[in-house]
């Protein structure tokens, strides 16, 4: 039998080094997002400071996950809040509108 036209090789060596440093970043990331989190739950950052002005690390990280991060802030309440500034669940902190952002930090600071 004659082997395939087709064959399959090894991906280079710098792809693999571009995906295990992507994969560093990622975990970077998450290693912070998770820090800040449990900032967020035990009072020491404030919701506010985030969304006024977002560290590069949480530029996707999705604004309904941030507000559940905080104390005293459940599912219902958050998705009300939300609803009431007209701020979509999947919506990330970066991807925020002015007005948006306006909303949220007025209905937070009260």
């Amino acid at each position: 039998m004659e082997p395939s036209l087709t064959r399959r090789t090894d991906a280079p060596k710098r792809l693999v080094d571009q995906r295990r440093e992507a994969l560093a970043r990622a975990n970077a990331v998450r290693f912070k997002r998770a820090a800040l989190k449990a900032a967020l739950k035990d009072g020491e950052l404030s919701i506010v400071s985030l969304v006024v002005e977002p560290p590069q690390y949480l530029a996707s990280a999705r604004i309904k996950e941030l507000l559940l991060a905080c104390p005293g802030f459940g599912r219902v309440k958050v998705e009300r809040l939300l609803e009431r500034c007209k701020v979509s669940p999947r919506k990330t902190i970066a991807g925020l509108s002015e007005r948006q952002r306006r909303e949220l930090i007025e209905a937070l600071d009260k």
